[in-house]
């Protein structure tokens, strides 16, 4: 039975059957065409186009110019755009004004751009603008009337304000770049826009300042995403990883801020920002490895304070990182570096526990993965009743069962609340994971293994560049900077911005 069964199995043909995929050619050809100074005709289009009546978000309204005796027609989305500028300054002043004879003098106060090919037209359509057509003219007028609806400026989730600014970016586009504007009042702030999606046409606006910015650099980034090919980009998350030089690497090499402070200080620095409509925060490219490890806080808080904050959090991720591969490889192979009254506390609270210390510390390890991400995804009034219940209820259940020793509970904890420390989202998965990978190389080879990991791991993050900077600058190789990498100095002695961006103007702050 099974053989014939089997024999069905190799033999079932395999439809051939085809599907005839609809081309959009002559809908692509109709777009690159200019319109037609006949009313009706660009109607008519614009109709095909959008799918007018069954799509009822789009609008076309006609009307009759009393001053220029013409009939005209304006279509818009009405979801995204002002009724108010639509109603008050646009159609009540067409059909009012009897004396002007020029658009623009009729439509005063508005911006304005005369467009002629339908993909630009377009383009205008979905990003909110009303556009009027007029019988006889062979252009359409685009009139920025956008409004997109988003939640107002709140605070910033990930990175929580201490001491500073407790603004955070939102989604609408118009907003975060107020809100750097707010902070950054140069004529040399540039915000360059670029199309990075085909379909969606989704835009990304790079923000940098011209004076310092090295050209280079800002070419590389413009290169990269001109080279995009994709039907949509919706935020910056996924920008990121189409954007990033090595997809597999462990370590981020973009940082990602939701802090306008944040991004305006490394604007100052040289830096190049990303923002995208649609997304709650920043880009920022190219980062090294002490970028992830810095906080804005480190900055606004006195030198020792700062320094010493610096150092708990170094402290934290040696301690996150090694902890639990440190036990596991002196309890396996170095049990001649604990003193003995330790080693027979150690043997008597695992004289009952079945497993090897390695599994017990892997199984402890990814308990407490498990509560955190549990503790995240659930409603947030039981987020911190899942983690109590974690922590405590489960801990001291496993202790009494026998399923792990005391001290097992007591290192992963350490680990596991030290892994805290670390602030950004994209370092502290990555710490997370090493931490893993050093447990593993600890429970087969000891310190051994651990050595030869993490000789291996600093070989790696010598190879990495963001956007060709090296990953470990300033530290190595050395450039001129304000040498910020695990501590940071007097604000008044970092007098330069970092060399390896090869900035146009280097010094930032002048002795008096």
């Amino acid at each position: 039975m099974f053989r014939d069964l089997f024999k069905k199995l190799l033999h079932t043909k395999v439809s051939n059957k085809k599907f005839n995929e609809i081309s959009n050619k002559r809908e692509i050809e109709i777009k690159e065409n200019p319109i037609s100074a006949n009313l009706e005709k660009t109607i008519e289009i614009f109709e095909q186009i959008y799918s007018i009546p069954e799509n009822k978000d789009v609008k076309i309204r006609r009307l009759v110019i009393k001053s220029l005796n013409r009939k005209a027609a304006i279509l818009t989305v009405s979801t995204i755009t002002d009724p108010v500028i639509l109603d008050d300054f646009i159609i009540k002043p067409l059909l009012r004004n009897a004396n002007e004879k020029k658009v623009d003098d009729i439509l005063q106060g508005l911006t304005i751009s005369p467009d002629t090919v339908i993909m630009d037209i377009i383009t205008k359509i979905n990003n909110g603008h009303a556009v009027l057509f007029i019988e006889g003219f062979k252009n359409a007028f685009c009139i920025n009337a956008a409004n997109f609806h988003g939640r107002d400026i709140g605070s910033p989730d990930n990175e929580i304000a201490l001491k500073g600014s407790k603004e955070a970016f939102t989604e609408k586009m118009d907003i975060n770049i107020s809100l750097i504007r707010k902070r950054i009042r140069n004529e040399s702030l540039i915000f360059e826009s670029t199309m990075v999606s085909e379909r969606a046409r989704n835009e990304v606006t790079l923000v940098y300042l011209k004076d310092i910015t090295n050209e280079k650099l800002l070419n590389n980034i413009r290169e990269r995403l001109k080279s995009l090919s994709v039907d949509s980009i919706q935020n910056l998350g996924l920008l990121e990883q189409h954007i990033e030089e090595r997809t597999f690497s462990i370590f981020p090499t973009i940082l990602y801020t939701e802090r306008p402070d944040r991004a305006t200080a490394y604007i100052e620095n040289g830096y190049i920002i990303l923002i995208m409509e649609n997304s709650p925060a920043s880009l920022i490219v190219p980062a090294t490895f002490w970028s992830f490890f810095h906080t804005s806080e480190d900055y606004y808080m006195r030198f020792l304070y700062g320094n010493f904050t610096r150092a708990l959090r170094a402290v934290g991720m040696f301690i996150t990182i090694f902890a639990s591969a440190i036990y596991v490889s002196i309890t396996n192979y170095h049990t001649e570096m604990i003193p003995p009254d330790l080693l027979l506390a150690i043997a008597s609270t695992r004289e009952k526990v079945p497993f090897p210390a390695l599994f017990e510390v892997f199984l402890m390890e990814i308990a407490f993965e498990l509560i955190r991400e549990g503790g995240l995804r659930v409603p947030a009034p039981i987020g911190p009743t899942i983690g109590i219940v974690g922590a405590l209820i489960l801990g001291q259940a496993a202790v009494q069962a026998n399923i792990v020793s005391p001290i097992v509970v007591i290192v992963v904890a350490l680990s596991g609340l030290s892994s805290f420390t670390v602030g950004d989202l994209s370092m502290n998965f990555t710490i997370r994971l090493i931490r893993f990978c050093f447990l593993i190389a600890g429970g087969l080879f000891g310190f051994y293994g651990m050595t030869a990991l993490f000789t291996a791991g600093i070989f790696y993050l010598v190879s990495l560049k963001s956007f060709g900077v090296p990953y470990l600058a300033p530290m190595t190789p050395k450039y001129i900077s304000s040498k910020d990498t695990v501590f940071r100095r007097m604000l008044k002695d970092e007098m330069f911005r970092p060399g390896y961006l090869k900035p146009k103007d280097m010094k930032k702050t002048r002795r008096i």
